[in-house]
């Protein structure tokens, strides 16, 4: 099936929106849209095996859940099946109880099946529609001639894949109507092949043999980054069995993604937790106690999503298990998680000695740039760099994803480097491996030929510093650089001048006393009562000339001395405020330092009551 086909499919779905009109809103179809797309999707594939697993069923009745449902699928070769007479097409036979026929066909499903529903929380849209009288005419849509979800012509893989499109198509559109945030998106195919290319170039013994590889997304959404990597693994060797294990916090989201697993004949070779990946693990301990590692994981985590629901729970984490949790590094700004989850999959790593790990993470560019010497963001960065696991860095092309245009990088890092990358970090610069579309979708409007791929991949393969790449639109230039670890390594010193000034008891100087606000408020008064108040003030404006007076003693005694040294002013101030029986508060000689006071590097430096070198603010 080509682009044009599965668009088409997922058009002719969406086009059955215009039933829903007035009773949804634009951003609310999906919520009938997914699970009836996925619901056909089952009734077709257990079509042809349904009449079997129905006298199946009821020749083993009484016989243990256990075994029943190793028989029934047996029978379906699909890990679930439906104990229901009804099928889809069946329901319109009786228009009068189509909803409550309906749910009986849903809970006829197995278990698995039951929970993806319940997720979708299609039981709701069910009443919904059947009160505004539209569950049929959607029903009714949905098993009609223009649309087939069996696929007929294709082996089950194939048509596995091509309802693998139709799912991206129709949440690409979903996500559009929904006008949902840039950070929430899915990833496209392309993206994830170059990422998982980048992931096995390394791995000398993938091809070697029937090899277990367990593959993990921490934030695996409709699970697509987990498809594409299992596919491209078994193209480079048939005899590969990856597992796939994934957790997503959203419940249609994890519907969708438990949905295509199901779909896949996947059974026990994907287990997608549903649940937050922080402050629930549901991937930390398998069911013998032992810790969970995984050889690749990938992720492209939401751009800028704040984690402030979390934070409790990861401070804690942090404070009590330190290195020995997953956030012993740092943590980032409130505003971005993007390192919880880069940390989160950094402690998922294998021992070297097993093989090791190798990571492949999506990120903007704010995780590479943001935070200073000794934020968190930094700390974080230091301890990946100090424990020598990042690989490469790869700019990508702008406008390659649906929801967002915003720039991406691929970070590749891995606690398994080859001998000739210990020590180095490689930067891919290939922000000009695009090509436009024919069509745009949505924001997305380039895309990474396969080409391109290739040659992205064997740029980071070949670890070349220098290397150079001719575009059209520009001359050759550098797309592969080599930094030593250090080179990325800085602290942030703060530089600080002493503060030095001069002190004269000019006319000019000490009229400028007057515009201080501190000396300003000696008169001033918070008091309600007038009688009061009126008090306040004149004692205070009593303060203010017993001061000019003071002042003008100290000129006369003084003159037009130039003093270069704090200490020595305030020496002479107090004795004169002696002589005239006038004690000054704090506030008032900083007034009077701030009047009488100017910046000059010939001065001595001012230093505090410790003796310590006071800093210049400006």
């Amino acid at each position: 099936m080509n682009a044009a086909t599965h668009s088409r499919i997922a058009g002719f779905i969406w086009d059955i929106c215009n039933l829903l009109r007035g009773t949804y809103k634009r951003n609310e179809y999906r919520k009938v849209i997914l699970p009836l797309t996925v619901l056909r999707r089952f009734d077709c594939l257990l079509a042809p095996t349904k009449e079997r697993a129905l006298e199946a069923a009821k020749a083993n009745k009484g016989k243990s859940e256990n075994f029943i449902r190793q028989k029934l699928q047996g029978i379906t070769r699909h890990p679930f099946y439906n104990l229901s007479p009804f099928d889809m097409t069946r329901l319109l036979d009786d228009p009068d109880h189509l909803a409550a026929n309906l749910n009986q066909y849903i809970n006829g499903f197995s278990d698995n099946v039951r929970e993806v529903m319940e997720c979708f929380n299609f039981t709701v849209q069910i009443e919904t529609m059947d009160k505004h009288n539209l569950l049929y005419e959607v029903i009714k849509k949905f098993t009609g001639p223009d649309i087939d979800l069996s696929f007929p012509g294709y082996s089950i893989d194939q048509a596995n894949v091509q309802m693998g499109y139709v799912f991206e198509e129709l949440i690409r559109i979903g996500a559009e109507q929904a006008n949902e945030e840039a950070g929430e998106h899915f990833t496209p195919r392309e993206v994830v092949h170059l990422m998982v290319d980048l992931l096995v170039t390394p791995d000398k013994d993938l091809a070697k043999g029937a090899k277990v590889k367990l593959i993990y997304d921490p934030a695996c959404g409709t699970g697509g980054m987990l498809s594409v990597t299992e596919q491209r693994i078994i193209d480079l060797n048939a005899q590969a069995r990856p597992k796939l294990f994934g957790q997503e916090l959203n419940d249609e989201t994890w519907a969708v993604c438990q949905s295509n697993m199901l779909i896949m004949g996947k059974g026990d070779d994907a287990t997608i937790i549903r649940g937050n990946t922080f402050t629930g693990d549901g991937l930390r301990k398998d069911e013998q106690n032992r810790k969970i590692n995984f050889q690749y994981m990938l992720a492209n985590p939401p751009f800028g999503v704040e984690w402030k629901q979390q934070q409790a729970f990861i401070q804690n984490e942090r404070n009590h298990l330190g290195y020995d949790g997953r956030f012993g590094a740092g943590l980032p700004r409130i505003s971005d998680g993007s390192f919880l989850f880069l940390q989160h999959m950094l402690s998922k790593m294998r021992g070297p000695k097993r093989g090791g790990s190798r990571i492949a993470i999506v990120f903007s560019g704010s995780p590479l740039f943001s935070g200073g010497a000794g934020s968190g963001e930094s700390d974080i960065r230091r301890w990946i760099i100090e424990n020598d696991w990042l690989e490469a860095v790869v700019a990508m092309p702008e406008q390659l994803f649906y929801n967002t245009s915003i720039a991406a990088y691929l970070w590749i890092l891995g606690n398994c480097k080859e001998s000739h990358r210990k020590g180095k970090i490689q930067l891919v610069d290939a922000r000009n491996f695009w090509t436009p579309l024919r069509t745009n979708m949505g924001q997305k409007r380039r895309e990474i030929g396969v080409d391109a791929i290739a040659d992205i991949v064997k740029i980071f393969g070949d670890f070349r510093d220098g290397e150079t790449r001719d575009f059209p639109s520009r001359p050759a230039y550098v797309v592969s650089k080599i930094f030593d670890n250090e080179d990325f390594g800085y602290r942030k010193i703060t530089v600080e001048r002493p503060l030095k000034l001069n002190f004269r008891l000019s006319p000019e100087r000490i009229g400028r006393l007057e515009q201080e606000s501190g000396f300003r408020k000696i008169a001033e008064s918070k008091k309600k009562q007038e009688t009061a108040r009126r008090r306040e003030i004149k004692e205070g404006q009593a303060r203010q000339k017993q001061i000019r007076r003071l002042l003008a003693a100290f000129a006369g005694s003084r003159g037009r001395k130039l003093y270069q040294d704090r200490k020595v002013f305030l020496a002479d101030l107090r004795k004169v405020a002696s002589q005239k029986n006038c004690r000054l508060s704090a506030a008032e000689v900083g007034c009077i330092l701030s009047a009488l006071g100017a910046r000059d590097p010939a001065a001595a430096p001012c230093a505090d009551s410790r003796g310590r070198p006071e800093p210049d603010a400006e």
